[in-house]
């Protein structure tokens, strides 16, 4: 454990820590836990926004998003073409 901040918990290593969050989860009451179920799903997006965004700007740099329009449009065309119900 080491402390760079006397007002921040001490950091653990991985193992320990994850140990340590399985103990204070098992002990929260209903309340506790969606409020930490709604903390995880927000820490999740925001890592799935980093990675799609970073993803999104390597595909862009590359040119895979060049023909995106006429894609789109080639698809609504065939879609219309394919199902009699679509307009």
């Amino acid at each position: 454990m080491r402390h760079t901040n006397p007002m921040e918990a001490p950091v653990l290593e991985p193992q320990k820590l994850r140990l340590e969050i399985i103990k204070r989860i098992e002990a929260m009451d209903e309340e506790g836990l969606r409020l930490v179920h709604r903390l995880l799903l927000h820490v999740e997006k925001e890592r799935l926004w980093r990675e799609l965004s970073a993803e999104s700007e390597a595909d862009h740099r590359l040119g895979k998003f060049d023909r995106l329009s006429e894609v789109v449009r080639e698809a609504r065309a065939e879609l219309r073409i394919s199902s009699p119900t679509a307009r």
